[in-house]
């Protein structure tokens, strides 16, 4: 407990749960951390498939990262319709719930969880490629530093949600901030400049040129979509937000959609520009800071700003996956924990099940941001398109006003987002997206799985009006023991304060040992009669779940109440010093119908 407090802080009292709302100051900085900090890589991820077609079909990723601001755009104004029309969040599960039914709402829900679990897979493994580009020699041990970085998250997102943002907030605006005098500067410069440098060689290839295709355009277009992933946090979140939570979040959301649009199209333009080629040993981020700035402060700081930027981006993950999965959990698709708030406020069973899988996945794939992208996009687009779709629904069945114009966005908000799935299942389908696919399906059967289970478990523990309460039973009480000592004598105790028909059982594996118990339970045993049970291949337990399973059998109307000794030592480590036979008979009696276990601790004091 010590150590936990330490880390994680003293409870706070659910009186206090207003006062852990964000400002939008605050909010921006938990939130939009993972949309934004994907212009570290969208950009790098289109130039990679398109130099596959040679240098000269590196202009071609300006067209495609105008495209993928439009598609910014359009989400953008869709997400805060959402915002607006679903003010306890959820974002697309909950639209989806609405309006196009369950099975729609899980999809668009699996398909979010797992993007959020790649997100911090990505970004902490983005985080750690831009601090190897600045200093080479930490390469090797990209792994361990990521899942250092995994850690430190966690706990500071066990921390709660305001302190975690006001740790953030400051880097994640300084982060901002240089990245935005990279673009600011790089773009200036450019503007001077005659003309684009052309690039001078493809490093990536090997002098092996593919044809440029439109297949091969689309393909640059799918990696690129990351740069919207992320969009979709703030509707899932509103209730974070301070009163009034709509509109507070609506605003947020134009503010992060701007700072992600400007640094976006200012990196891919000064890419085109500069005639930037990616490289495996260094990104396209740290070779337009040492173009514009050199190798002085100014591109150290633009290292560290994007490192930070997107080790932190994992944070809108943490503040994402507990939300929805607490909203899950309340219409009994997850467990019933994860909708439980724990000592700091925050959903803490949701962040450590993330920090896992996260972990889970950067150990498989090694911490490469490039392994990692296949898997990104497209579980995001999905969800994108679900809530699109039920947003279309929703304003046909109800209309309202201004519905037509609403109708008109969320329908170019589907049809795009849609368009963008296909090509970016298509194209990415062998580098791994079905992997996403066939996970989403799995999620989808076991959120079923979890809804049916607590829909048997109300059926069968819920009265009727027919029900009357249950007549008193007989109650046999049993104490298994194997000698006569102090905790057995406080078993015995117990027992008998709680009345009954009481039964000591002792299993007989040696007849010496055995008489000198008998003995000794003729003093100590205060009246209770001693059952010895013979067991000629001296098996304990089987001989005391045999003799419990008769008494079962005989009496159908039995209770029977098995009271355990049990000595607790004053040390854990002290423990692998006795055996473990009173936790195997629980083990063993525990699923008994009938059958009740109680546990009576003796404690040793050293």
């Amino acid at each position: 407990m010590p150590l936990k407090r330490w880390l994680v802080g003293d409870p706070l009292k659910t009186t206090q749960a207003a006062h852990e709302r964000l400002s939008k100051t605050l909010a921006l900085a938990i939130f939009s951390s993972n949309n934004i900090s994907s212009v570290a890589y969208a950009t790098e991820e289109i130039l990679l498939v398109l130099v596959l077609a040679g240098t000269a079909a590196v202009a071609w990723s300006i067209p495609v990262s105008v495209a993928i601001l439009f598609l910014v755009l359009v989400l953008t104004i869709s997400y805060r319709q959402i915002i607006y029309e679903y003010p306890e969040g959820g974002g697309a599960y909950a639209v989806a719930k609405a309006n196009l039914g369950e099975l729609p709402a899980l999809c668009a829900a699996g398909a979010l969880m797992i993007s959020y679990i790649v997100t911090v897979a990505v970004s902490i493994a983005a985080g750690i490629a831009a601090l190897t580009s600045a200093v080479p020699s930490l390469f090797v041990h990209r792994e361990a530093l990521g899942l250092m970085a995994i850690f430190f998250i966690v706990i500071i997102s066990l921390r709660g949600v305001r302190e975690s943002g006001q740790l953030f907030s400051i880097p994640t605006y300084f982060a901002i901030g240089v990245l935005g005098l990279l673009v600011v500067v790089g773009v200036a410069r450019s503007l001077y400049d005659s003309r684009p440098v052309p690039p001078s060689m493809n490093p990536a290839t090997n002098g092996e040129v593919e044809a440029l295709t439109l297949f091969l355009i689309l393909r640059s277009f799918a990696v690129g979509c990351s740069a919207v992933t992320g969009m979709e946090v703030i509707s899932n979140g509103v209730k974070a937000f301070r009163h009034p939570e709509p509109k507070n979040a609506a605003t947020t959301m134009i503010w992060m959609s701007t700072i992600l649009a400007a640094l976006f199209m200012g990196i891919s333009w000064m890419a085109y520009h500069y005639g930037i080629i990616p490289k495996a040993e260094e990104t396209v981020v740290s070779q337009l800071a040492r173009t514009t700035f050199g190798t002085g402060a100014l591109y150290y700081a633009v290292q560290i700003g994007t490192m930070i930027l997107l080790v932190l981006a994992a944070n809108s993950a943490f503040a994402g996956f507990p939300h929805l999965a607490s909203i899950l959990a309340r219409d009994g698709f997850m467990p019933h924990q994860m909708a439980t708030f724990g000592d700091r406020l925050v959903f803490s069973n949701g962040i450590i099940i993330l920090g896992l899988f996260a972990c889970m996945l950067l150990v498989l794939f090694e911490g490469d941001t490039h392994a990692l992208i296949p898997l990104y996009a497209i579980g995001v687009f999905v969800s994108f398109t679900i809530s699109q779709s039920g947003m279309v629904r929703s304003w046909l069945k109800r209309k309202g006003a201004h519905w037509r114009k609403k109708l008109f966005v969320n329908g170019v908000g589907a049809i795009t987002t849609g368009i963008a799935t296909l090509i970016i299942a298509a194209t990415k389908f062998a580098d791994g997206a079905w992997v996403v696919l066939l996970l989403v399906t799995m999620l989808v059967l076991m959120f079923r799985g979890i809804r049916s289970h607590y829909k048997a478990v109300k059926e069968q523990v819920t009265l009727s009006r027919d029900s009357r309460p249950p007549r008193p039973r007989r109650n046999l009480i049993i104490i298994p023991i194997s000698g006569v000592n102090r905790s057995v004598v406080r078993a015995v105790d117990y027992a008998r304060s709680r009345g009954g028909e009481i039964r000591a059982l002792l299993v007989d594996v040696n007849s010496q040992e055995t008489a000198l118990t008998e003995i000794q339970w003729a003093q100590w045993g205060c009246g209770v009669p001693l059952i010895v049970l013979p067991s000629p291949y001296r098996s304990i337990l089987g001989s005391i779940t045999d003799f419990i399973e008769e008494q079962r059998q005989k009496d159908p109307d039995c209770w029977i109440t098995v009271v355990l000794p049990e000595i607790l030592p004053a040390r854990w480590w002290q423990n692998i010093l006795h055996n473990q036979r009173a936790l195997m008979l629980k083990g063993a009696l525990l699923f008994k119908d009938r059958v009740v276990l109680t546990d009576v601790p003796f404690h040793l004091t050293r």
